[in-house]
């Protein structure tokens, strides 16, 4: 994608009650062209903090802590709560806002970036004000279709000069491409930064430079580089600015290279495959790795035959100099809009009694890929499988298409779910008719124009978000959230496209012109007229896996559907967006689910031990931290109209009674 997000179409579907560089040259896909000395460095993280979007660099979202367990979780009790006044329902002036920070804590303080762009720097143990910084951004839904922003980076000099400001920095980035860097004790601008306290990331915006680059998604620190992605428009141009990660220096903003994943030949005619989410990297071994999102357009792709090899990849490049170290295309010619998504998670793992460096690349598609995180190399087989070809004008089709061994699936994407009966009672067969329209072939069903279009399953939203994988790092076991969602896809030759002037749906719903290619399309949520989904649940599960041998442990469905106040029964799970917690105490802490609850599981079992209900869904992963020797767990509950009509401007944090 270019948006920050897919999840774009989750659900109007269960929200409706039951019946109620310097750029490198692409070598061959999968090809290594520099490996560093191996490292022994481990990722298990240490201490207390929780300083970057995914707790760690390593994207395993883990904390070290041990003072709740499953013994005392259900004693959980709020610390504190506070509003910060940023929000907006998208019915007065102001566009809505999607809200999905994860907390920040460093230095002390608890930094939190706001859709408004505000940085708050409050205090851990009582929720209070410690300083503010506003950029005073234009709060215009100039790329999105709402105001978004996934928090802040957090940056300190390994040795700090005394009595000078910013040798702590937080950065906030902007929908309108700019950088801003505070000191992170005071909120003051980092004068030294750039320009005064603020870098132009669109300065670097040169081809098809239709929208601004903007700046959703924190930064990945590492060293002293601050690494760069950026989010755009969606499925509305075929010619779009081309995907470039930039890495700067972390005092000064100056350019350090630029990472351009388009062949620059063909630059001119397509675009994005960008990298719009977190990142992960190994510091020890010098390596930042890259999740790509697919070209533009996104659902044909007769512009771009020739083959953009880190186009929908994961793709790991050397941090000091940008050069590609390994890449792997998890799809080819990507025409589903199956962007990677998340950050990939680091992990050690031992797999028939040999110790890996590992990385573990969570997709859209319901795949987890495990590769050597050193040399991109299988850590179990990964095969190239034929897939389905179509007969769409122009268009050219990927005979083949990666299909890992183990872990299995998280979906069985041989074939559409069958037909929720209940759904397709309440409508009068409207399911069944659904279902005998599609076209459907397997998950990589190319678009088409026949009938009700090709059956989207898994969709473009994702099997797996943004939040990605939780991993404890003791027990080698990992943590997933999924969701189970059918939509289709239709293609419009241009003519009919033009002369049918459908109108975008919620989210990333409805229909999109992609200009310039010779088909406009539609993207529907397969739902009957009373807005139930025509497949059986459940619609969202939480799943553990054994890195050992990528065997399950459990799996149970998650959350309950909700809207209008009625809950659905839990067996029935609930679409969810954001990524789960794990600590050292056993436990897994989530948000994600449309019911607007956090939650903590027992990690052996999936045994749910405690919830509490927020105001809105916290679409955001939750931070765990210490502070004056005291654990705690912070939910931002901001929402997001595409689970259910309700947004939000709460901060949660919890912790154990004195």
């Amino acid at each position: 994608m270019k948006r920050m997000s897919h999840t774009a179409l989750l659900l109007s579907m269960i929200a409706a009650p039951v019946l109620a560089q310097e750029s490198t040259q692409p070598p061959e896909t999968g090809s290594e062209t520099r490996v560093r000395p191996s490292s022994d460095a481990k990722v298990p993280p240490s201490g207390t903090d929780w300083s970057s979007f995914h707790g760690q660099i390593s994207g395993a979202k883990y904390s070290p802590l041990d003072q709740i367990t499953p013994e005392n979780a259900s004693e959980l009790e709020l610390a504190w709560r506070v509003h910060t006044g940023d929000v907006s329902d998208g019915l007065g002036d102001l566009p809505a806002t999607v809200w999905s920070a994860t907390p920040i804590y460093a230095n002390g303080m608890l930094y939190i970036g706001t859709p408004f762009y505000r940085v708050l720097a409050l205090d851990p143990a009582t929720g209070e004000e410690i300083w503010s910084f506003d950029t005073q951004s234009t709060l215009e839904a100039l790329t999105q279709p709402a105001l978004k922003n996934r928090g802040v980076a957090y940056w300190e000099a390994e040795t700090p000069a005394e009595g000078e400001a910013c040798q702590k920095i937080v950065y906030l980035g902007t929908m309108d491409a700019r950088l801003f860097a505070v000191d992170a004790d005071t909120g003051a601008p980092c004068e030294d930064f750039a320009d005064g306290g603020i870098l132009d990331v669109d300065q670097w915006n040169t081809v098809n430079d239709r929208w601004p680059l903007s700046l959703l998604q924190p930064p990945t620190i590492v060293g002293d580089h601050v690494v760069i992605g950026w989010a755009g428009n969606d499925w509305d141009w075929a010619e779009a600015p081309p995907g470039s990660v930039f890495s700067v220096n972390a005092r000064s903003g100056e350019l350090e290279w630029t990472f351009d994943t388009i062949p620059e030949d063909i630059r001119q005619r397509t675009g994005t495959a960008n990298v719009w989410t977190a990142m992960s990297a190994d510091e020890e071994r010098g390596l930042v790795y890259l999740p790509v999102a697919s070209p533009s357009p996104n659902y044909w792709g007769g512009n771009r035959t020739e083959e953009i090899p880190y186009a929908t990849s994961t793709t790991a490049l050397d941090v000091d100099t940008g050069e590609v170290v390994w890449s792997r295309q998890w799809v080819h010619h990507d025409i589903w809009d199956y962007d990677i998504n998340a950050a990939p998670t680091l992990m050690d793992i031992t797999v028939d009694g040999e110790e890996i460096p590992a990385l573990m690349q969570a997709t859209k598609m319901g795949f987890l890929f495990v590769v050597n995180r050193e040399t991109g190399e299988d850590v179990w087989p990964i095969e190239e499988r034929p897939v389905p070809a179509g007969d769409v004008k122009g268009e050219r089709y990927a005979p083949t298409q990666p299909f890992p061994t183990t872990p299995a699936p998280l979906l069985d994407q041989s074939a559409l779910p069958d037909v929720w009966k209940l759904a397709d009672i309440a409508s009068f067969g409207e399911c069944s008719a659904l279902w005998d329209e599609m076209v459907y072939a397997g998950m990589y069903q190319p678009p088409t124009t026949e009938g009700a279009g090709a059956g989207a399953f898994p969709n473009s939203a994702g099997v797996v978000q943004w939040g990605g994988v939780g991993f404890d790092p003791e027990n080698q076991v990992a943590v997933v959230n999924l969701s189970h969602v059918v939509q289709h896809i239709q293609l419009y030759p241009r003519e009919e496209y033009d002369a049918i002037s459908g109108e975008a749906g919620p989210g990333e719903s409805g229909f999109h012109p992609q200009t310039g290619a010779p088909f406009g399309m539609s993207l529907q949520s397969a739902l009957n007229r009373w807005g139930m989904p025509c497949w059986e649940p459940p619609f969202g599960e939480l799943m553990a896996i054994d890195m050992k041998t990528g065997e399950a442990l459990w799996r149970e469905p998650f959350g309950m559907s909700q809207r209008y106040g009625f809950y659905m029964p839990e067996r029935w799970g609930s679409p969810t967006i954001g990524g789960p917690a794990v600590t050292a105490g056993g436990l897994i802490f989530i948000g994600a689910t449309m019911d607007g609850m956090v939650r903590a599981y027992d990690i052996e079992t999936g045994e749910e031990l405690w919830r509490d209900l927020t105001e809105a869904p916290s679409v955001s992963n939750p931070a765990v931290y210490e502070h004056e020797g005291k654990q705690y767990v912070a939910f931002i509950s901001g929402g997001n109209s595409i689970l259910k009509p309700s947004v939000g401007d709460m901060v949660s944090v919890y912790g154990l009674p004195e």
